[in-house]
Order: structure tokens, then sequence, then C-alpha cells
């Protein structure tokens, strides 16, 4: 049990549940994971591990779907007790939080413990924090879910909760060789949580197995929205490996592996045809960058004026640039992303999911900056639900993944269509240098 990097999620709960061990054992493991590899990694904001191993000690739900799981939780979303800092200097001082985000107190009441707060880039943007990828440190993990990408990783928490506005919970994930998944806008609450693009914010989540992020999805959905139980795919999946308007950015090694996924997951019996996206879709980019400018400036646009010189370059830039937006171009951006949102299932046709790459390839070997999110764009705008799963290495020996599209609201078939293609498409985490 003290290596806990081995086990699943489910593996962690069924433990508690059957009594072969308790929350309290669960958490000395994962601590002491922290312990050996957080130098390195620099995965967390703030850990508190006498009070994690405290709660852990007194933990008395033992019966539930994640009795005892440790999480880790992005340095944006509210913990009752914990600060919240956003990655910003602004915010280095913050008091701990009053209250706890539905969404978290979602997976507290089905019996999982927060370690701690993870690592975000400075307001979810693009200024990196400290954390690096543990596959090799001189490598951007990603962002914005810096941390909790990272920290599921090297298996210091077997689960983690993250935000995307673009590609913020897809790309680390790919770059860090773990499953994130952004379920379909609206479907998690973002009470609680920094939200200041309302058009384009989903709280999503990271795990090592498709069936573990499909648990956590489903905890923190509302209403019952994703069931905790895949129902296993009945058929081979009618794919479509789709090419976006940035398909030239896709660096060649990317371009290999999705061809080589295509060709397994057909001799697997699934039905993959390339296809092109619509000419329209070609404006997508521009769309999401006026709605992200727009609502950003309208968001921090006092805190920019009372703490400008305590704000990157990168946030200052996006927030006059968004300022400079007229509200007649940011509605014009609005109306386009409805009509892009409206006419999706009919641009999917009879194919059940898209895959595409999730990043131009492997991990940059830079610390400055987070990696190019484009590729998961112009899903982030139509609010589709959008996983990536981990298929193989590149010539770095870092991570490459497999991101799979599905329709709107159609959380489960695409879950259920990305265990499926995760069955065919084995990867193994052995040469993880944590």
């Amino acid at each position: 049990m003290e290596d806990l990097s081995r086990l699943t999620l489910r593996e962690i709960a069924a433990g508690v549940r059957e009594k072969r061990w308790d929350a309290a054992r669960v958490m000395r493991a994962a601590l002491h994971r922290i312990e050996t590899l957080e130098p390195k990694v620099r995965a967390w904001e703030h850990l508190d591990a006498a009070s994690a191993m405290d709660r852990a000690e007194a933990s008395k739900n033992t019966a539930g779907p994640l009795a005892g799981v440790p999480i880790g939780v992005k340095d944006i979303i509210d913990v009752a007790g914990m600060p919240t800092k956003f990655g910003s200097r602004v915010y280095a001082d913050a008091k701990p939080a009053k209250e706890t985000a539905q969404s978290i107190q979602a997976l507290e009441n089905a019996g999982a413990i927060v370690v701690g707060k993870t690592v975000t880039t400075e307001f979810a943007y693009y200024s990196p924090g400290k954390t690096r990828n543990p596959w090799n440190e001189t490598h951007t993990p990603g962002g914005s879910s810096q941390g909790s990408a990272a920290s599921v990783a090297c298996g210091m928490v077997p689960g983690a909760v993250g935000t995307q506005t673009n590609g913020s919970v897809i790309r680390p994930a790919a770059f860090c060789g773990v499953v994130g998944f952004k379920p379909s806008l609206g479907l998690v609450s973002n009470h609680a949580t920094m939200d200041p693009w309302p058009t384009l914010d989903h709280t999503g989540v990271f795990a090592r197995n498709v069936a573990d992020a499909a648990l956590l999805a489903a905890t923190i959905a509302q209403n019952g929205a994703i069931a905790a139980e895949m129902k296993p795919f009945e058929r081979p999946p009618r794919l479509a490996a789709v090419r976006t308007p940035v398909w030239d950015q896709a660096e060649a090694v990317q371009r290999d592996m999705l061809a080589q996924n295509a060709t397994a997951l057909k001799q697997a019996g699934a039905d993959v045809r390339d296809f092109d996206l619509p000419a329209e879709y070609n404006d997508a980019h521009r769309v999401q960058r006026t709605i992200m400018a727009f609502e950003a400036a309208r968001h921090f646009g006092a805190l920019q004026k009372q703490h400008r010189d305590r704000m990157s370059a990168q946030i200052n830039a996006l927030l006059d640039e968004g300022a400079a937006i007229a509200e007649r171009d940011y509605k014009d951006a609005l109306g386009k992303t409805g009509n892009f949102r409206k006419e999706f299932s009919r641009v999917m046709g009879d194919y059940d999911a898209f895959i595409t790459p999730p990043a131009p390839g492997e991990a940059p070997a830079t610390l400055e900056q987070t990696g190019n999110p484009t590729f998961c764009t112009i899903w982030t705008l139509l609010g589709v639900p959008a996983i990536t799963i981990p298929v193989g290495l590149g010539p770095a020996g870092l991570p490459l993944g497999l991101q799979i599209v599905g329709r709107a609201r159609d959380d489960e078939r695409t879950l259920a269509i990305a265990a499926w293609c995760e069955r065919h498409l084995p990867f193994s985490r052995d040469k993880l240098n944590a």
C-alpha cells in the first residue's frame, strides 16, 4: 500500500471499503510520496500535511465511492480552511477561504480527502507557476492546471481537479501522461471557483485511467448528469480523425502518433476515417480569443487598475487587449459561438466521436511558458466533452496523448468510447523518472 503511485483511485477506495486499509494509511502513503517528490516536481501551492492526516484519521465515511481517496485541488477553487492564491502575487497573503466549492464538497461527501491546493498559472492564464514535468523537470508540465496534472502523474494523489478555459486540462494531462477530462460546459458547478470566462470556463478532472476520471466527473457533475459506472461501448466506434484549422502546427511526431492510433483502432474493429472540419470553423480560434480577452478585461479590470505592477506582462497584455474590444465585436463572437454549438451535432454526422491531437507534440523543453493550447481551443469554445488519454512516448521520452471529443451533453458516451480506445492503446508509465 505504501507505493500509492501504482494504485488507482478505485483501488484505493475499494480497499478502504473492504477494510484492507484505512484512510489514515492511505494518507500516510500519499504524504510520503509527496515529501519524496515535491522538491523536484513542485506541484503544491498549499499543503498542510498535519491537517490532512488529522482528517484522514477522523474519517468515518468508509462506504463512499471515494472513501479515503486523497485529492488535489487547483488553486483557483476554494476549499474552506485553505488560502486561494490564484497563482498571483496579488493574493500571496490570502487568508483561508471560508467556504468550499460545490464541486469539492461533492468529492468530500463521497469520502475523498483534499490534501491541498495544486499550483496554477497566474489567474489560470499563461504565466507559469513553479511546477515541473515529472517525466523531465526541465520541461513544462503544461498549464494552467499544471500542479493537478503533475501530482497525479507521479503518484502523489490518484486524482485531482482542474479547470479549462482554452486547453488547461487537456494539454497538461497530455504533457504529463495522465487522463484529463473536460465535461460538457455547465455540467459541473463553478461555484466558489474563479470564473472570469463564463462563456468558456469548465471544471474538469485528472486521473490515471478513464474509469477513475469518470468516477471523479460523475461525483462533481450536477444532478447526476454523468453516471459513475460506465456502460461498455457495445460495438467498435465510428471515429473521425479530425484535422482542425491548426493542423499545420502539429509536429511530425504528433501527426505520426495520431496515424498510428488510427491504425491500431481500425485493427481493433473501429471505423476510422479522416475528416476536415468545415471552413466556417476556420474562424473559431479568433472568436475564442475575442471572448476570452473581453471577458477577462471585464472581470479583472478593477484589479488591474489597482495592482498592475504586481501582475505579469502576459496577463496585463490580455487585459489591455480585451479593454480595446468593442462590445459589438464581443456580441458578434458570442453569436458565432452559439451557431457553432448549435450545428456541431450535424457536423459530427454519424460519427460517435472525433479523435484529434491534444497538443502539438511533447511538452516543450522550457519552464518559461506552458505550451500551445491551440488543439483544445475549438472543443472548449463548443462546450463539448473532451478527454485525453496517454498513448505513447515521443523522441524526448515524454508522453503523447490522444484527444477524444463527443457531442455536447453526451459525456457518458464520450467516456465509454475513451475507455474503449484506452483498452486498445495501452500505455506504460515504467519510464517515468519520478
